[in-house]
């Protein structure tokens, strides 16, 4: 998109903080999948930096962390969608292998299966549960 605004993480922060964000299917899938919080993913936004902005897809790839006490810190990737002038999308927040790599436009599109479908996350109970063993 030609002439797109570039807009700041600080500016952002002010929704995120205000809970004016919307989460995407791929971050649920992600959540599920590596084991962290919508919590997590805030705190990261909030406590992290721009590592790339992708003005023509009003997107951004910020690097924040999720705090353990006492010490540990463990990287996150959040990807944010800037184009609606009073939210924001959090469109895929993932584990990095590498967290300090910024990543291509078309490796952040594959990222969030740019394709158009939605992420199918499926529930299962534990195997170790029989029917009659299932809260109701």
């Amino acid at each position: 998109m030609k002439g797109a605004k570039i807009r700041r993480l600080e500016e952002l922060l002010t929704h995120l903080k205000e809970g004016r964000y919307r989460i995407g299917p791929h971050v649920a899938k992600h959540m599920v999948q590596e084991g962290f919080t919508e919590l997590d993913v805030i705190q990261a936004t909030q406590w992290g930096r721009e590592l790339a902005v992708y003005p023509e897809d009003q997107r951004m790839l910020v690097l924040g962390y999720m705090a353990f006490p006492p010490r540990l810190r463990l990287p996150l990737h959040v990807v944010l969608e800037y184009a609606q002038p009073r939210w924001v999308d959090i469109v895929t927040a993932f584990i990095p292998r590498e967290p300090h790599r910024v990543y291509s436009r078309a490796r952040v599109a594959a990222l969030v299966c740019f394709d158009g479908e939605v992420e199918k996350v499926r529930w299962v109970r534990p195997r170790f549960l029989t029917e009659d063993q299932i809260p109701r």
